[in-house]
């Protein structure tokens, strides 16, 4: 399936129906009043449907609800599914934005690619955000660190078994309002090193955000919080650091240069890409390129690594305090960069800073 040209596409047509359970005003105020990450979800859904006769179609927006599926359904047997992360923010004036969203939307394409699933254009993926909000657009919360995380998502829906791509598709979308997602906010955190378990491969699905990614991380993960670790990080087979089960790392030199792994395997975080930028804006220089984890481990030891963080959409940004292996344990050195360009791309996601770069998109005009 070719990548899609997003040019002049008409809008869709979204039916709507209203959820005749939707929670009161004062209902949805408790909810909000102190938000778990992905544990609440908004009254409504966006669906779309693809059928390889038909394309893109039957767009609804309807209430927030169980799907039915038979159980031929193809992405129980083959795992063809795909989804992305992203959030709306309320700013001060009662404005609600989002952040990047044409960078999700080719993201979502690139995915949909390796997964062979048929790629929605980006214009429809960004309608489709706003038709959410349009209707539940009172469930952004304000103030610093909540938003409302929506998540988009595909699947292969069509009844058969046999491996081939599925000539049926559901495109969804859902909300939940969230806080910060480590509890604590931008405190330091524990990454265990996984020696025994790999993320992906060369040539897998590493750089798609499809489940089976996550799926793969999860032992590792629980090994991680059998070792009193907040997070895992994960090597490729030559030892080479690749990311956590679901954020990117970044290293600080002592010479300002920010230093990024590189990887056909390492999804290719929004979040990253802009404070990449931002540090760029700075100044400072940046490399993308391979790192060891000897190169991690000497860096820290010599002083040549003076701060390392991770970061993704839920978290934003996370400093590392500790690597944790087998056989060592190694603190991290704390610098102030990484809550410093937290601090300037949060302000820009909620409209408290200059958006010099045009990257926060309006939903609800």
């Amino acid at each position: 399936m070719d990548m899609t040209t997003d040019t002049a596409l008409a809008p869709l047509e979204f039916a709507v129906t209203r959820n005749p359970a939707a929670k009161t005003a004062a209902e949805r105020a408790a909810l909000l009043a102190d938000p778990v990450f992905g544990t609440v979800f908004t009254d409504h859904m966006v669906q779309l449907t693809w059928t390889a006769g038909e394309g893109w179609h039957d767009a609804v927006v309807r209430p927030y609800g169980a799907l039915s599926l038979e159980p031929a359904a193809a992405v129980l047997h083959y795992g063809q599914e795909i989804f992305e992360g992203i959030k709306a923010y309320r700013h001060a004036d009662g404005s609600i934005h989002t952040f990047r969203p044409d960078q999700n939307g080719h993201r979502l394409q690139r995915s949909a690619h390796r997964l062979a699933l048929p790629q929605l254009p980006v214009e429809h993926f960004i309608q489709s955000l706003r038709e959410l909000i349009e209707v539940d657009g009172a469930w952004v919360p304000g103030g610093d660190d909540r938003s409302l995380y929506l998540r988009p998502f595909m699947f292969a829906s069509e009844p058969f078994l046999g491996v081939r791509p599925a000539n049926q598709v559901e495109f969804l979308v859902i909300a939940s309002p969230v806080g910060a997602y480590f509890k604590g906010g931008a405190k330091p955190v524990s990454i265990w090193l996984s020696e025994d378990y790999a993320r992906a491969g060369k040539g897998g699905t590493g750089a798609a955000k499809t489940g089976g990614n996550y799926a793969a991380s999860l032992l590792p993960q629980a090994e991680a919080y059998e070792q009193g670790c907040d997070q895992v990080v994960f090597l490729d087979a030559d030892g080479n650091v690749e990311e956590l089960g679901g954020m990117n790392i970044v290293f600080v030199r002592k010479d300002g240069t920010l230093v990024t792994p590189d990887s056909d395997s390492i999804l290719e975080g929004i979040t990253r890409l802009s404070l990449l930028q931002l540090a760029k804006d700075r100044g400072h220089a940046v490399e993308q390129r391979p790192v060891t984890l000897a190169e991690w481990r000497e860096g820290v030891a010599s002083g040549d690594i003076v701060e390392a963080f991770a970061c993704g959409t839920a978290a934003v940004v996370a400093p590392i305090g500790t690597l944790k292996g087998h056989d060592f344990t190694d603190a991290q050195p704390l610098g102030e960069l990484a809550l410093s360009l937290r601090e300037e791309l949060t302000d820009i996601q909620y409209g408290r800073r200059e958006d010099k770069h045009g990257w926060l998109v309006r939903l609800d005009a």
